[in-house]
């Protein structure tokens, strides 16, 4: 994965403080996402207080408002990245998979067109991916600026049962 369009952006050798490395931002924030976190306020907090995000931002801990400047200006560059990331994952059944297997049992099979498919089927993948991956660049930024206003949060999964719901009925 090109990884070069983000190395322009953050060089700040002449002047204050260094710019955070945008693969560790990435990455956490991709954990962030996978552990349905969308709020930049409770990934700075995961970065301060668990390993596996200490780990990846190198234990750095990135401000809350560095983290939604970066996913807000950078929204379209990430949005790819992101989405090559999922096919990946979803090409290694790593995304919500059901597969198990027991040792010596022959079990009869069926050719599930789920698992095998067409282009046009891996292509309708990739495009819920996309609207996936950019529905959650969307709510974090449209949470970061919420957040403040009236104080509550609503429940991430709550929010995406409403839009999964609504999608469905287009």
């Amino acid at each position: 994965m090109d990884m070069s369009r983000f190395d322009a952006k953050f060089k700040n050798d002449e002047t204050g403080r260094r710019a955070y490395n945008p693969k560790s931002l990435l990455k956490i924030i991709l954990l962030a996402y996978s552990r349905g976190i969308l709020h930049s306020r409770k990934i700075e907090r995961e970065c301060k207080r668990n390993v596996t995000f200490m780990a990846l931002s190198c234990w750095q801990e990135p401000d809350h408002s560095t983290i939604a400047a970066f996913v807000s200006s950078l929204r379209e560059e990430i949005k790819p990245l992101f989405r090559d990331v999922v096919l990946v994952c979803e090409e290694m059944n790593l995304l919500g998979g059901t597969e198990f297997s027991l040792d010596g049992c022959k079990l009869p099979s069926d050719a599930s067109t789920r698992w095998s498919g067409t282009f046009s089927t891996l292509q309708e993948k990739k495009e819920k991916i996309e609207r996936r991956v950019a529905y959650m660049l969307e709510e974090q930024i449209e949470t970061d600026k919420r957040q403040g206003k009236d104080g509550s949060e609503e429940s991430f999964y709550r929010r995406m049962n409403r839009s999964l719901a609504s999608n469905t009925r287009k």
